[in-house]
């Protein structure tokens, strides 16, 4: 039977929005939304919260023990190792990899992609990003750990920070496959970074409420505020080669 890891990268440091990931949403920590709905998914056979070994990441690691979800603790920059070193400690066959910025995920989305990855033979990556149809924020990847560990060899510089980006950027070398999800809603910018994007996050968990609610519903709810919905509009997201 396949085993399949979840890993949520997560630390306190962020440029645009330091200490994002432990600020509450509705009661809750936006780490603690997206554990809740990562679990949710009933993709994930077990899941670990990858985080630095700075001082500061060790609030990080405080609101694991909170929650009962196993805390790993790691480089800060060469997030790879983090994940390789996860890996050797739980060992699994695929690795679900989530952003611990990303507080609106969809359970539901999460679920689609592992099931389309586990349904391939022999695929090496999958991801919803690469014909982005979704918001910016709901995005789903999965990679078979062997293809994980084959990257320590050959990822240099931003790749060991993205984790997965020399995957999708090496297609010639890995197999990879693109999930397109409809309809397109990849105007809206749902992820975590600035404090626009705390206000229109916030507005929609204060609407919606506390448990993870359905891309469709969201989008819909937005589509009656253009105001909110437009608050990020302007955002521009890091580019790869960015840290």
């Amino acid at each position: 039977m396949t085993r399949t890891l979840g890993i949520v990268q997560a630390r306190t440091g962020s440029h645009r929005l330091p200490g994002k990931v432990l600020r509450r949403l509705g009661g809750r920590t936006v780490l603690e939304r997206v554990v809740r709905a990562a679990d949710a998914s009933g993709a994930v056979d077990e899941l670990v919260v990858a985080t630095t070994v700075e001082a500061a990441d060790d609030a990080v690691a405080a609101e694991c023990a909170r929650l009962g979800v196993t805390c790993a603790r790691g480089p800060v920059d060469d997030v790879l190792t983090r994940f390789l070193d996860v890996l050797d400690a739980h060992p699994a066959d695929a690795v679900l990899r989530f952003t611990a910025d990303c507080p609106l995920l969809d359970p539901a989305i999460v679920a689609r992609a592992a099931a389309v990855f586990h349904a391939v033979p022999g695929l090496d990556y999958l991801t919803t990003s690469l014909a982005r149809t979704l918001p910016r924020g709901l995005d789903a990847e999965i990679a078979r750990a062997d293809a994980l560990y084959a990257l320590d060899e050959r990822a240099t510089g931003y790749h060991r920070t993205h984790v997965t980006s020399y995957l999708y950027t090496h297609p010639d070398e890995f197999d990879v496959l693109g999930l397109t999800l409809q309809p397109d809603l990849s105007h809206l910018r749902l992820t975590l970074d600035t404090a626009d994007d705390w206000r229109l996050i916030e507005g929609v968990v204060a609407a919606l409420g506390d448990d993870p609610v359905p891309l469709g519903k969201v989008a819909a709810w937005l589509a009656d505020r253009p105001e909110l919905a437009a608050a990020n509009a302007h955002v521009r997201q890091k580019e790869l080669a960015q840290a």
